[in-house]
């Protein structure tokens, strides 16, 4: 089951309010105020959507929305329950045959999961079981990478859209060069663009494009742990040596804060 990933408007937030806060600090609320254009907001979105609709196609486009809900939303996942679950598959199946787990498929959650141990009850040789699993979790990957693309590609494109506003500032304040006393926010006024791009760029897009990225690799993750555990009932391991093999995935995964609490308990002792 999916929750709400607090972490990323908190990010969000605490980015955009150490700027304002800083802002404010410095130069009191009128600067703020100032930092807020329509303008500028105008040319940095709208030529972030204009190069995004020329770069992908509408089906693509058509799967921002659903790509967006998932940057604010994670899944938890239970390895030891996981690896339980595969152990018990294991013993049902050295017990009572592997027609047996398929009365049992109605317990099991996660469609991948009912899909690999369907495709072993059907006696499906191990080998082409793997080969089908894995194609769907490249599949997966792949989909996961045309979504992730949109926010890589903005995060490319800000930058350049915030520096074609300070470029139109610019040259409408070459227009008015006879009158120095407006150079100053006029020149300003032209390199807030660049600043909405860049923070836009290195705030929303490009964080969010890594985010993405790692959920797809946890994602993978598990799945590999999946395949591996349904070609263990498949082929009829020992339900220990199946837990041995599949804790290996759960010890490889935790190595590092296994190891920071050795160094605490060290540090203590």
């Amino acid at each position: 089951m999916k929750k709400f990933d607090i972490l990323t408007p908190i990010g969000i937030l605490v980015g955009i309010s150490t700027l304002l806060f800083a802002v404010f600090t410095n130069a009191g609320m009128g600067s703020v105020v100032f930092f807020i254009q329509l303008a500028s907001f105008l040319i940095v979105f709208g030529g972030i959507a204009a190069a995004l609709l020329i770069n992908f196609s509408s089906q693509e486009m058509k799967a921002l929305p659903r790509v967006t809900r998932e940057v604010f939303r994670y899944e938890e996942h239970d390895l030891n329950q996981l690896i339980d679950t595969f152990v018990n598959l294991s013993t049902k199946a050295r017990r009572e045959g592997l027609l047996a787990l398929e009365a049992g498929l109605d317990e099991v959650e996660d469609p991948f999961i009912k899909k690999g141990v369907l495709l072993a009850v059907d006696g499906i040789e191990p080998d082409i079981i793997k080969d089908i699993m894995m194609a769907e979790v490249v599949a997966m990957e792949e989909r996961h990478k045309k979504g992730r693309l949109l926010f890589e590609k903005a995060g490319e494109y800000a930058p350049a859209w915030g520096m074609v506003g300070t470029l139109i500032g610019l040259v409408l304040m070459l227009q008015e060069l006879e009158d120095p006393a407006t150079l100053g926010p006029n020149m300003a006024l032209a390199l807030i663009t660049t600043l909405y791009g860049t923070i836009l760029a290195n705030l929303i897009f490009l964080p969010i494009s890594s985010k993405l990225e790692q959920k797809t690799d946890d994602e993978v993750f598990v799945k590999q742990i999946v395949v591996e555990g349904v070609i263990g009932v498949q082929s009829g391991q020992n339900p220990k040596i199946l837990e041995e093999k599949l804790s290996a995935f759960v010890r490889e995964n935790g190595k590092d804060e296994e190891l920071e609490e050795t160094e605490e308990l060290a540090n203590e002792a």
